[in-house]
């Protein structure tokens, strides 16, 4: 066993540990620093395999926006933790017996022949002008140019949607329109009426 195999053990065991206690922990804040641990263990893993472009991937968005964002939004809602633990503990033994069905069928489904170190090797070393990123910009704008241009005009299709419906004004609600208040004049809003006075 080499210093290699080492590193992805224990990068493996971290990753799942941490995913663990994402489920389990009873604090949502501490629920999303351990997912945050997790990929941090998995974008290790991916640095071993040679894929340093989807690492620092994992590592800038979704560490550094989306769980970020995460985090703020679960310390905003506070939840309630009693009706989390309820949920939990009322489905765990259907979710235990959905995941030990899915383990088995993927194993029965890709064959235990397929699992360890002789039927996938370790990535060979690559030479020192190597680079990932161009390589997989090769394979990405030639081979699946065309699923490439189908997502990103779904995923623009979906920010215009967002914006649409953001924007949108929904009816019967009232709100007011600052700029004709401040663009309102004395004229329209005060009469001076002049009258006599009236004699008793």
């Amino acid at each position: 066993m080499t210093a290699l195999h080492i590193i992805f053990y224990i990068l493996s065991a971290t990753a799942v540990v941490s995913a663990l206690m994402v489920v389990v922990s009873k604090n949502p804040v501490h629920g999303v620093l351990f997912l945050v641990l997790t990929f941090f263990a998995t974008a290790g893993i991916w640095l071993l395999l040679s894929a340093e472009f989807l690492a620092l991937i994992l590592v800038l968005v979704y560490v550094g926006a989306v769980m970020t964002l995460f985090l703020f939004v679960v310390m905003m809602l506070n939840p309630r933790l009693v009706t989390v633990r309820e949920g939990f503990v009322r489905y765990f033994p259907f979710v235990a017996l959905l995941v030990l069905f899915m383990v088995g069928l993927s194993v029965m489904v890709i064959g235990p022949d397929h699992f360890g170190l002789a039927s996938v090797p370790a990535p060979t070393p690559k030479s020192a002008d190597y680079s990932n990123i161009t390589d997989l910009g090769s394979v990405l704008y030639t081979e699946y140019a065309y699923p490439f241009e189908v997502a990103g005009v779904l995923l623009l299709t979906s920010i215009v949607a967002a914006i649409a419906l953001t924007h949108r004004r929904p009816k019967g609600r009232k709100s007011q329109n600052t700029r004709a208040q401040i663009a309102i004049r004395r004229q329209d809003r005060v009469r001076l009426v002049k009258m006599k006075s009236e004699k008793k």
